[in-house]
């Protein structure tokens, strides 16, 4: 029996919390930032917290099923009364339209920065001015050294119960290409880091997995390339079908032009069995870790090396697949949200309800 002492730490310390989760875009709409909140959302239930999820998405009304009410474009008067409910607000990602009802219910207030915050644009520089009443969490540490007051660095989560390896299939297939279809991305790094590799000889095969308006833009270039037969665009893939695609690669190229804030593809693809090779700005490398190779951005000569590394370096796969198993290990939802969760009760002894 635990001693009257310990008992009573143990109810202080996991006492429910009543936690409302701003995400201004949420599933069904599909990117990193409405994973995370899914993720961490899943966590905080799992920890025996309630949870209610604000966010300005409409539903297709299609699996709009989660262990947690998800409430969508609420009304001024429901938007007051969920921060009345509320024991702590978490913004994933700072939303000013969804902070407003903070200026009339005070509540302890913690944000998570999952982006860069422009510094000249009215907008961002409002953003800025209000988050000094906040708590704040980055997800890399070139994020957190992106402002001015203190940050708390918890690198974002990938959910394991999704993204694992698959027994029984066979990793026959060479590289991976999984994001949205815009400039930023970086495909065409990649397609020409195919051609240079092609004139040595080597032809791995490219799965494109993803849309987005630069589509056709890829596509074409793919043909002006001559990659046709190596390249195969196969749309947009997700969950347990996403994870048994990530197992049947062997490589997963994050080819990003820009910083990246942090890469929650990279952990999902070590997850599944994957060597990761990404750019090295920003807080991707981060990501990464010692599970792949980096390099600069937009560098297609640099990468074309990674690629052969990765694909016939048995010595460098050795490692990195070694490596990248007690790496990504520590971004699971569960390891992710309990520290989330140390945080908030933290806040909440710091800042009491205010009623």
């Amino acid at each position: 029996m635990p001693s009257a002492k310990k008992t009573t730490w143990l109810v202080k310390r996991y006492n429910p919390m009543r936690i409302l989760l701003s995400s201004y875009h949420f599933f069904p709409s599909v990117g990193g930032t409405e994973t995370v909140a899914a993720v961490l959302a899943k966590g905080f239930v799992r920890s025996g917290h309630v949870v209610k999820l604000v966010t300005n998405t409409p539903s297709n009304q299609i699996n709009d099923t989660f262990p947690y009410e998800v409430i969508r474009r609420p009304s001024v008067f429901k938007h007051l009364k969920l921060t009345a409910w509320a024991d702590l607000v978490f913004h994933n990602h700072i939303s000013l339209r969804n902070a407003w009802p903070m200026l009339f219910i005070h509540r302890p207030w913690v944000v998570t920065h999952h982006q860069w915050i422009a510094k000249d644009r009215l907008n961002g520089r409002l953003k800025r001015f209000v988050l000094r009443w906040a708590t704040q969490i980055s997800v890399s540490s070139v994020i957190a050294a992106d402002f001015q007051q203190q940050s708390v660095v918890i690198n974002s989560p990938y959910d394991e119960d999704v993204f694992r390896e698959t027994s029984g299939l066979r990793r026959e297939k060479d590289l991976v290409f999984l994001g949205r279809f815009v400039p930023e991305k970086g495909l065409p790094v990649l397609l020409h880091a195919l051609v240079l590799l092609r004139k040595d000889g080597l032809q791995p095969n490219l799965t494109v997995v993803g849309k987005g308006p630069e589509e056709q833009a890829w596509r074409i270039l793919t043909d002006e390339l001559g990659l046709s037969a190596q390249v195969k665009f196969v749309g947009v893939k997700m969950g347990y079908e996403l994870t048994e695609l990530l197992n049947s690669h062997k490589v997963l190229v994050v080819p990003s032009v820009w910083n990246e804030p942090f890469g929650v593809v990279a952990l999902e693809g070590m997850a599944c069995g994957c060597i990761v090779v990404g750019s090295e700005g920003g807080g991707l490398k981060e990501a990464i870790g010692p599970g792949g190779l980096t390099f600069p951005n937009g560098d297609a000569e640099a990468l074309a090396v990674c690629i052969r590394k990765t694909l016939f370096d048995q010595q460098i796969i050795s490692r990195c697949l070694l490596d990248s198993k007690a790496h990504f290990k520590k971004y699971t939802g569960k390891a992710i949200a309990n520290r989330y969760l140390d945080l908030f009760r933290d806040v909440v002894k710091t800042i009491p309800r205010e009623e």
